[in-house]
């Protein structure tokens, strides 16, 4: 796979980032009910935001053959949660019946057009076309994801390591000797239609970092990611704002990225495992520079490379796909009309089944992270010594045990398609994401929890049983004992109404009084029951137990 010195130059990048968030709602609200009035804050006067009603919602008319082909390339109950089920626009008024919506919704924000970087500092400034932001919610679960897309013609092959290295950190790593930041870009800022500035990064402003970190024990998201999300603000953000997200996965956003070059089989097996790895061009520029040891990279081909189009025959010649579950790849010929095709071929294929099966894979993967945190939170709530606290505890795990469920049946598939090729790659995805691990543990955590409910329920049952138990064997002494033969202690049954009322509120007093004091002395009256009828304890073991009753301290 050698090459000349000169590398093929990327004549168009295509790049797609997700950055799953969870909704963070209110503590008088139900979680997983983010649809509701706070949404519509989303789209109040004053935003950027607006929902997008696309092809399947809107007019027949802008239903093309890529969004067909999207549809029939998953399996039907995947459909339902991507596109709904149809509404009947017949009905009566053109109400929409909300149960047959898809649980997805959208929202877009058009102000922000263009995209400017400098990777590195000194390096030329690179202006790339924001193609659409979009901001992903789904019912029922408090995620959400941020969906921005952005396109550039005519790079270099270093240059697009570096935009797929360094675009997408939501806050740097840290900062090197000469206080510039790591590991991504030296400038970016958000540019309008006119090319006037929106935002800019402030990810040089180190201090402002390392004190936000001190002070609220969670990272500052930097400056141009905060602008994208108003009016969501960072849960420990000093702006206000009812709808707040926090971070739940690592701050490197997953990424989807697409290069039609010159001709890839001048790219080398080193640019290949920069590209599939993005790990950015690197110091060393030779093409047998490798980012990591020979061993650690000797079945990088097996595990991160998709290659049944990677051939010369095909419609789409030289394709190749590489996945590593936080990025998905895929490098073709810019020469190739199929590969740069925006209805029936690669490009769309990318823009429409691919992302939607990366889109699935990492809300699978938030939610799931989401369940854990809030088992967690639940937690870390509980006071024991707190009845309330006990309550609202149970109320949280039992609603969590409940969304799971509803999370199992609507949202977490194994196979979302039959084609081979959708098929192939959401599974390499789902296997370097570790999903059915991470589904498994999760199961369990809830499991766990929900079973400790149970058995503390039961517990609480069967305690209430013996107590009940123990009045009813005391009171069974009494009721035998004055209702021998229909015996009565007291002949005043012709006696005045007045004697026999008080009577009856003496005897009620005394009877409540001995019901209630057997009930207190319930436990060691059955402690002493239990010792009376063990043949094996000698009379002064029962005698013991017999004393303890009402012996303070006793246990």
């Amino acid at each position: 796979m050698a090459r000349a010195a000169q590398p093929p130059t990327v004549r168009h990048l295509r790049q797609i980032l997700l950055w799953p968030l969870r909704l963070m709602h209110p503590e008088d609200s139900a979680p997983g009910r983010a649809s509701g009035s706070l949404l519509d804050q989303l789209v109040a006067g004053g935003t950027p935001w607006h929902e997008v009603h696309d092809e399947y919602t809107g007019g027949s008319d802008d239903f093309h053959e890529r969004h067909y082909n999207e549809f029939v390339s998953f399996l039907p109950y995947v459909q339902q949660f991507i596109y709904g089920e149809g509404r009947d626009r017949s009905s009566a008024g053109g109400a929409a019946d909300a149960s047959r919506e898809s649980p997805m919704r959208v929202f877009r924000r058009n102000d922000i057009a263009a995209l400017r970087v400098v990777p590195r500092e000194g390096d030329a400034p690179i202006t790339l076309d924001v193609v659409h932001i979009d901001l992903y919610f789904f019912f029922d679960v408090d995620v959400v994801i941020l969906n921005v897309e952005v396109g550039a013609n005519d790079l270099t092959l270093p240059q697009a390591h570096e935009m797929l290295y360094r675009f997408g950190r939501a806050y740097p790593a840290g900062w090197d000797a000469q206080g510039q930041a790591l590991h991504c870009m030296a400038e970016a800022e958000w540019l309008d239609a006119d090319g006037g500035v929106l935002a800019s990064s402030d990810a040089q402003e180190r201090e402002l970092f390392l004190s936000h970190v001190a002070t609220h024990r969670a990272p500052r998201t930097s400056a141009h990611w905060a602008f994208v999300m108003q009016p969501l603000v960072a849960q420990n953000s000093q702006e206000a704002g009812e709808l707040r997200y926090r971070q739940i996965e690592y701050y490197r956003m997953p990424m989807m990225a697409y290069l039609a070059l010159d001709d890839p089989r001048r790219l080398t097996r080193a640019d290949f495992i920069r590209l599939g790895l993005v790990t950015g061009a690197g110091a060393d520029t030779s093409e047998d520079a490798l980012p990591y040891g020979e061993q650690h990279l000797a079945d990088f081909e097996r595990n991160y490379c998709y290659d049944r189009f990677w051939s010369e025959a095909g419609a789409a010649p030289n394709t190749r796909y590489l996945c590593n579950g936080h990025a998905l790849i895929v490098v073709g010929d810019a020469g190739s009309q199929f590969f740069g095709c925006r209805d029936r071929g690669v490009l769309a294929q990318f823009r429409h089944q691919h992302f939607l099966l990366f889109l699935i894979a990492h809300f699978q993967k938030a939610s799931l992270l989401m369940f854990s945190d809030q088992l967690v939170e639940a937690l870390k709530r509980l006071d024991i010594r707190s009845v309330e606290s006990v309550k609202r505890f149970k109320r949280a795990i039992r609603a969590s045990f409940e969304r799971f469920l509803r999370f199992t049946h609507r949202y977490w598939f194994h196979e979302i398609s039959q084609q081979a090729q959708v098929k192939a790659l959401s599974r390499l995805c789902a296997r370097h994401l570790g999903l059915d691990e991470l589904y498994d543990e999760v199961r369990v955590r809830i499991d766990d929890m929900n079973a400790y409910l149970e058995a503390d329920s039961l517990r609480r049952q069967a305690n209430t049983v013996v107590r009940l138990t123990v009045v009813t064997l005391f009171g069974l002494i009494g009721t035998v004992t004055t209702g021998f033969l229909g015996m009565n202690l007291l002949a005043e049954a012709d006696a005045p109404l007045s004697t026999k009322l008080a009577y009856f509120g003496v005897v009620f007093v005394f009877t409540t009084w001995l019901t209630v004091y057997t009930m207190i002395k319930s436990k060691r009256l059955s402690d002493f029951l239990d010792a009376l009828s063990n043949d094996r304890m000698p009379l002064k073991g029962k005698l013991a137990a017999f004393l303890n009753v009402w012996r303070a301290g006793a246990e």
